[in-house]
């Protein structure tokens, strides 16, 4: 007796192997960008957000591309942009945090020291 079996032919191409390996590409580019951004006075965090717009943009115009690699490749670009941007403002609300944090101490030690009866 004879069945018939519904396989899927193999997909093929480099979107296959970008496919299974986006999630860890996207994190370390953003983790380098991240980085990158630390250190550099020359990128800014305006830089990043540009780029976060321009990859969201490009990857909603792509993401119905027929080539399985464009696909891969843009939604890529996107969410490790999406992700320094994430990072880009976790940094800025974090120092502004630390900066507030500091002149609360600073207000309390010098309150401490008009204050003190001795």
């Amino acid at each position: 007796m004879l069945t018939e079996t519904s396989s899927h032919p193999a997909e093929r191409g480099p979107g296959v192997w970008l496919k299974a390996r986006r999630v860890r590409l996207s994190l370390w580019i953003a983790a380098a960008e991240g980085l990158i951004v630390a250190v550099s006075h020359d990128l800014t965090k305006w830089a990043v957000l540009g780029l976060a717009v321009v990859a969201g943009v490009s990857w909603a115009f792509g993401r119905h591309s027929k080539s399985n690699g464009v696909r891969q490749v843009l939604w890529i670009f996107a969410a490790s942009q999406l992700l320094a941007l994430a990072l880009v403002l976790l940094a800025v609300t974090f120092k502004w945090l630390v900066i507030l944090g500091l002149i609360a101490f600073a207000v309390l030690g010098l309150a401490f020291l008009f204050f003190d009866r001795r």
